[in-house]
């Protein structure tokens, strides 16, 4: 089972490889973005380490649903909505459960990432983070390593790709040969989860 705990280490796991990783991220941005997805992650997870220490939500879904509103109200560009969304969506897709179960998390994760392929507007194929998401969460069923396997090799995937949405998608062409800096993200937000499990006592 899956208690408020676990999700407060996926957060506090994330936050640590998003530190360590904001250099990377920014780079990969400069070349088809506004070089700034790094330091706007980077920002967004601070806030949300500030908040749960200050806060305790009681259950996982309060847990994700409080770091998704904390990354819309502090990541700038399109990030921060739709990593907000992201967590919101499968926060209230577990409800008030003190606990859950790897499946209920399964299918929650499911219902925000089409939460984030709503929003956006996006596909898998369209060089973006649910080139990473998707395969992940269809992944996770199996395990969590499974899902963070996948979704680095969706992020992988997006160098060939040409950008269909996002800023990115201005450069046409051009944006082929790059990976993609939000499918990039989010295979640390799955790798996160996996190390997070590997945690779990």
């Amino acid at each position: 089972m899956l208690d408020s705990d676990f999700f407060r280490r996926w957060l506090t796991v994330a936050a640590a490889m998003v530190e360590r990783e904001a250099g990377r991220l920014t780079e990969l941005d400069s070349a088809i973005g506004d070089a700034d997805h790094g330091s706007n992650l980077q920002r967004g997870f601070r806030s949300v380490m500030t908040e749960l220490e200050k806060e305790s939500p009681a259950g996982p879904g309060a847990v994700l649903v409080m770091a998704g509103r904390r990354l819309i109200s502090t990541v700038g560009g399109a990030s921060g909505p739709l990593y907000g969304t992201l967590l919101r969506r499968t926060g209230k897709a577990l409800g008030d459960a003190t606990e859950v179960t790897p499946g209920e998390f399964t299918e929650a994760l499911r219902a925000g990432v089409a939460a984030v392929a709503q929003l956006g507007g996006a596909k898998a194929g369209d060089k973006t983070m649910l080139d990473a998401l998707e395969p992940a969460a269809e992944a996770l069923a199996t395990s969590f390593s499974a899902a963070a396997e996948a979704a680095e090799k969706g992020a992988l995937a997006t160098v060939p790709l040409q950008a269909r949405k996002g800023r990115a998608s201005y450069l046409g062409e051009r944006s082929i040969g790059h990976q993609d800096p939000g499918a990039t993200s989010s295979a640390l937000l799955m790798a996160a989860l996996a190390e997070a499990a590997e945690a779990t006592p």
